[in-house]
């Protein structure tokens, strides 16, 4: 049971209300992370803007960085993140297949080595210490620019706060990423736990 009630729609000011339109043009919900982050409106807009740049903005692929968000919740083992990187991953067009593999992207034919380097840093990176190393940033400068590496380390940066955020309030899972975390991840561990 979420600790914080996400706020409706007609508690928020304008400019939250037209990213509350927004989120349901793109997504058809708005996240209750933000409905949440709503009681302190300048939060929760400094929020939309930073995910944004980071997530929306700049040259690797969206694909890419919805995956690098998804390996990063699962490291973190935030349940309500998975789902929502599940949701945007199959939005950005990864497959079922790919998404319920990238726990296993060193082994499984669907990534790259690109993609491989940029998800083994992604998964260092969210561990408690950070294991993150010399030899995987000389490894992602093989497949990506410096610029690409910000936009990298900045997507698991985000999800650093948004698992923090969204395990700490024990946030309500949405129906929609619910299901497609059921769909895509029904081979792996995934449950809703604590986010019911």
């Amino acid at each position: 049971m979420a600790h914080l009630r996400p706020l409706d729609r007609e508690e928020m000011d304008d400019e939250l209300q037209a990213l509350y339109q927004h989120y349901e043009n793109t997504r058809g919900f708005m996240p209750n992370s933000i409905r949440t982050m709503a009681r302190r409106p300048n939060i929760a807009k400094r929020f939309g803007a930073l995910n944004q740049a980071v997530l929306y903005e700049g040259t690797v692929s969206e694909e890419l960085k919805m995956l690098v968000s998804l390996i990063s919740s699962q490291a973190s083992g935030c349940r309500y993140c998975q789902s929502h990187m599940a949701n945007l991953s199959s939005i950005y067009k990864a497959s079922d297949k790919k998404i319920a593999a990238v726990w296993e992207f060193e082994s499984s034919e669907l990534f790259d080595e690109g993609e491989r380097a940029a998800l083994r840093l992604a998964y260092k990176a969210s561990l408690l210490p950070n294991e993150a190393s010399n030899e995987d940033f000389a490894e992602l400068a093989k497949h990506f620019d410096e610029g690409q590496v910000v936009e990298i380390v900045a997507s698991v940066a985000l999800f650093g706060f948004l698992n923090r955020w969204n395990d700490t309030m024990s946030t309500e899972l949405e129906t929609l990423p619910k299901q497609v975390a059921e769909r895509a991840l029904q081979d792996t561990d995934w449950e809703v736990g604590k986010h019911q």
